[in-house]
């Protein structure tokens, strides 16, 4: 039986799928939810969450050399190794990668944008060197608006309207003041961060399968973005999708390019915005995404069997959706401690007692029906069931 390692912030829901398939899993991850146990073998976690102890804030612990530290522990122990989200292939021997062993240019969202803009359609993306030249690029574009985004990073922490800089400025990397981080006059100095066009309209994703001579695009979703009903502090930040996307036209075939001009294989996700029934393309995550257990209800499929057969060159054939779903992840709305809820739907959850910071996220939901209202409102109906049984901290 092979060994796989997955790594990244999040792999429960990747480790449950492959755990199916027979795979022993190791994994190395950052939250070590308490469900993670059952579908892995072997696991290392960076918070050890023990009652009345608080699990922090993600934006200031994490770092991804805690989770490539765990994961070179038991790298020798395995056949196969996974990237998720917050873990980097090059990490690794790149003959153990399942997936994109070279992902450098596609994270790098500057440098994304300098190889997309003459192909597809995105928006106008700079790499200023100081704040003065911040300032200019806004002054001389008064009829658009702009974000500040990390150069690297992903579920949109971090990203500010560009709009107050003086706010900004104040705030920092992450929207707190956080000891022992280079200041954001330092980290733009140093090109860690882009200024892009803001585009408003509907946040729209695709996920893609390849095997490197062709990509296809097997479902569409919308993004739940910054929605504060969820607690979500982040403006920009990623709160889960709902799935199929019904409604926006060409977007499986614009998808389905951006992946095969990139040359990536196996499933990937491609980040729109439409605007005006216009699409701009936003960023590409080369690798398995967050629509992933959405994507397995509505399409009655095993995301990581389709993963693991395009990386090998075999594109699967997938099936039409067929059912809604929803994925909503849930954070304290309050500084929280949680209890022992344990209810179909809800996932990656927390030990019992332990606190949940205001703004951090707590659990994880997902749903699916043949409405997508009733899908939502179930989802809506589990996160009230969440609320309710926390117990607010001081």
């Amino acid at each position: 039986m092979e060994n796989i390692l997955l790594v990244g912030v999040n792999t429960r829901a990747v480790a449950c799928s492959l755990k199916k398939l027979g795979y022993n899993i190791y994994s190395a991850d950052y939250f070590g939810t308490s469900d993670s146990k059952s579908c892995t073998d072997y696991q290392k976690s960076f918070l050890h969450q023990k009652p009345l102890i608080s699990c922090g804030y993600f934006a200031q612990n994490f770092h991804p050399h805690i989770i490539k530290e765990m994961a070179l522990e038991m790298a020798h122990e395995v056949d196969s190794i996974i990237c998720c989200a917050g873990a980097s292939p090059s990490w690794f021997h790149a003959s153990k990668i399942i997936g994109n062993s070279d992902v450098g240019m596609v994270e790098d969202k500057f440098f994304l944008f300098e190889k997309l803009k003459d192909i597809f359609n995105l928006p106008e993306t700079y790499l200023p060197a100081d704040i003065y030249e911040i300032q200019e690029i806004i002054k001389n574009y008064n009829e658009k608006e702009f974000i500040l985004k990390p150069r690297h990073g992903a579920g949109g922490y971090g990203v500010r309207m560009a709009g107050d800089l003086d706010l900004i400025f104040k705030m920092g990397y992450d929207g707190r003041i956080t000891p022992g981080k280079m200041n954001l006059d330092d980290e733009i100095e140093s090109r860690q961060w882009i200024l892009q066009e803001f585009i408003g309209g509907e946040n729209i994703s695709a996920s893609v399968l390849s095997n490197g001579d062709e990509a296809r695009t097997i479902l569409t979703s919308t993004q739940i973005i910054g929605n504060c009903e969820l607690g979500q502090k982040e403006p920009f930040g990623y709160c889960g999708n709902l799935v199929p996307n019904t409604g926006i036209e060409n977007i499986s075939e614009m998808a389905s390019k951006v992946v095969g001009h990139l040359s990536l294989i196996g499933s990937n996700g491609v980040d729109f915005i439409s605007r005006n029934g216009e699409l701009y393309l936003i960023e590409v995550n080369p690798r398995l995404q967050g629509t992933f257990e959405c994507a397995e209800l509505s399409l009655d499929v095993n995301m990581a069997e389709l993963h693991l057969a395009a990386c090998h060159g075999h594109l699967m054939e997938v099936p039409q959706p067929r059912r809604f779903s929803v994925k909503m992840v849930v954070h304290a709305r309050h500084r929280s401690q949680w209890k022992d809820l344990n209810i179909p739907g809800i996932y990656d959850l927390p030990y019992p007692g332990v606190i949940i910071e205001k703004g951090e996220p707590m659990v994880t939901i997902v749903t699916s029906h043949g409405v997508m209202e009733d899908a939502m409102f179930a989802a809506k109906r589990l996160a009230g069931i969440v609320y309710n049984s926390v117990k607010h901290c001081k």
